[in-house]
């Protein structure tokens, strides 16, 4: 495994993350974090794992700078966070370490938004999403229509609320789709067993978009 401390030279800002990369990588998956999140999430961390585990490359990035967390408009400014995702897309590609292979996006919460509009944004470059209890709806109806590159979207089944949110915006979305629900997990996987079945499918899915041939 190659595992390094990167920065990122993105829009306005030098973004620190870690890049893994497992001996013969399938594919890999850049990871856009939630509000109030960072690359250090314990939750995306444990999936990044499973995932590496199975042969994907993995990036944790912050999507923010330390001074911009601290305004909650800029944790939610979509256009930002996609920008930002966007060119860490980018910079994947340019690492030799990784380039050629092909790219999934695993997003979190607004993280999800995030990863859909870059998707929209990107079609030749993003191969599959996969959104964890995300909020896909504020990504706008314009991207979600666009987006062509196969999406799951991973929501608890006590998450009421963003469920719904979940199966309007996954009506709205131009290509292949799958809404999967964790029974009875609640909004961040927190009981025993939900963030593994997240892990699993997520491992599914890239498996299916990622993997040559």
């Amino acid at each position: 495994m190659d595992e390094h401390e990167v920065v990122l030279p993105l829009t306005g800002a030098q973004l620190p993350g870690r890049l893994a990369v497992p001996r013969g990588a399938d594919g890999v998956v850049v990871f856009a974090h939630g509000s109030g999140s960072s690359r250090h999430s314990s939750r995306n961390r444990a999936v990044a794992a499973e995932l590496e585990g199975a042969g994907f490359a993995t990036l944790l990035f912050d999507l923010l700078t330390a001074e911009e967390d601290q305004e909650r408009a800029q944790r939610f400014d979509i256009e930002l966070l996609t920008e930002r995702l966007s060119g860490a897309v980018g910079w994947v590609a340019e690492q030799d370490t990784v380039a050629g292979l092909n790219a999934g996006l695993f997003g979190a919460s607004t993280g999800a938004a995030a990863a859909l509009r870059t998707a929209a944004d990107l079609p030749g470059r993003v191969a599959g999403v996969v959104s964890r209890g995300g909020r896909p709806d504020l990504a706008g109806t314009g991207a979600l229509e666009r987006v062509r590159a196969p999406a799951l979207l991973v929501v608890g089944g006590a998450d009421t609320a963003v469920l719904g949110l979940n199966e309007d915006a996954a009506a709205r979305l131009g290509g292949q789709h799958r809404v999967h629900v964790v029974p009875g997990a609640t909004h961040l996987f927190e009981e025993p067993g939900a963030l593994e079945q997240v892990a699993a499918a997520a491992m599914d899915w890239f498996g299916e978009t990622l993997r040559p041939g």
